[in-house]
């Protein structure tokens, strides 16, 4: 397979050789293979003269195998790149081709797309294409592009593009999930928080939205992974109107010098403070009570005893009743 980067198969013969002995003259080579010792000399020297192996200074017929994430992994990262780039020529051509015909007929406003590497090279285009604003419903675990690799995001805040970002409960779970969203509101990023999202979906500039079709989770084979590719249509606009009813109703998301989710001032003066606040703003995340304990560094018994002091504060009765009332008076 070493054919990938650059080599032939039997200059991956003798590397694949040099690598296991450390150092080889061509005679060792001729031994361990069915290569003869002129042409084991010549696959050292051409091995040598592509950075993969290195003569010794005092004895120039004995070489030494160059490591191989020295020598290969930079060749394979390049090699990686020039997929990337080629994946996004071939993609900006169908969408061409797509909008070409589009123009001519009237089309279908539904594409659907298979496998999870054409969504996330769809979701990329996506970000990559837009101009003001991406709407994203985030709920728990991902199908195609994790959060730490959706670098797309962070160019798209550069040139000035609002990202609003909706996440559900369940999406806390995941240990990691706050520092990523504390990464994204730094960012620029504007967060809310709602108990549960219908789907999960991205719509850039009100006029695309990418929805995958799987039910939840990441279970099933990643190449029968199916998504909607929805067009400006009657569908795309409940699509958005869905969006801005749960966005209503979502319990923003803040971060604080410290890079925790939290609150910024307010003129109530029978609002919480200090980690109350701090508290208020976790719950209303969708952090269970052990989450909240552990960012908090406290037992999960003082988790709940407070909650029901911000319920007595607030006059509810339920938490959701108290994360409502929380967003309303710009508690969090």
């Amino acid at each position: 397979m070493l054919e990938t980067v650059g080599l032939t198969a039997d200059e991956s013969e003798v590397y694949r050789l040099l690598v296991a002995t450390g150092t080889a003259s061509a005679q060792d080579i001729s031994g361990r293979s069915a290569l003869d010792v002129v042409t084991a000399r010549m696959l050292l020297r051409a091995l040598e003269h592509k950075g993969l192996a290195s003569a010794a200074e005092d004895s120039p017929e004995w070489f030494t195998a160059v490591p191989p994430q020295v020598a290969l992994m930079p060749r394979l990262q390049r090699h990686f790149d020039a997929l990337e780039q080629t994946g996004a020529a071939v993609y900006e051509l169908a969408e061409t081709h797509r909008r070409s015909a589009w123009a001519r007929s009237t089309g279908e406003a539904v594409e659907i797309i298979t496998g999870a590497a054409a969504l996330r090279q769809h979701l990329r285009q996506l970000q990559h294409g837009a101009g003001r604003e991406m709407m994203w419903f985030v709920k728990a675990q991902y199908v195609a592009m994790s959060p730490e690799s959706n670098q797309e995001e962070f160019d798209a805040l550069d040139r000035g593009v609002l990202y609003r970002a909706l996440y559900e409960q369940a999406y806390f779970d995941d240990p990691d999930a706050v520092d990523y969203v504390v990464k994204g509101v730094r960012a620029g990023e504007v967060s809310r928080a709602v108990p549960l999202l219908p789907l999960r979906m991205a719509i850039a500039d009100r006029s695309v939205a990418i929805l995958p079709l799987a039910a939840s989770g990441t279970s099933g084979n990643p190449r029968e992974l199916r998504a909607a590719v929805v067009r400006e249509s009657s569908l795309l606009d409940a699509l958005i109107a869905l969006f801005e009813h749960h966005w209503e109703i979502g319990a923003p998301l803040r971060v604080t010098e410290e890079g925790q989710i939290g609150g910024a001032g307010t003129t109530d003066a029978a609002s919480p403070v200090g980690e109350d606040r701090h508290l208020l703003s976790l719950m209303v995340a969708g952090m269970t009570d052990e989450a909240i304990a552990g960012q908090l560094r406290v037992s999960k018994r003082t988790v709940q005893r407070r909650i029901q002091g911000l319920m007595s504060l607030a006059g509810v009765a339920t938490r959701m009743q108290l994360g409502w009332h929380a967003a309303r008076r710009d508690w969090l």
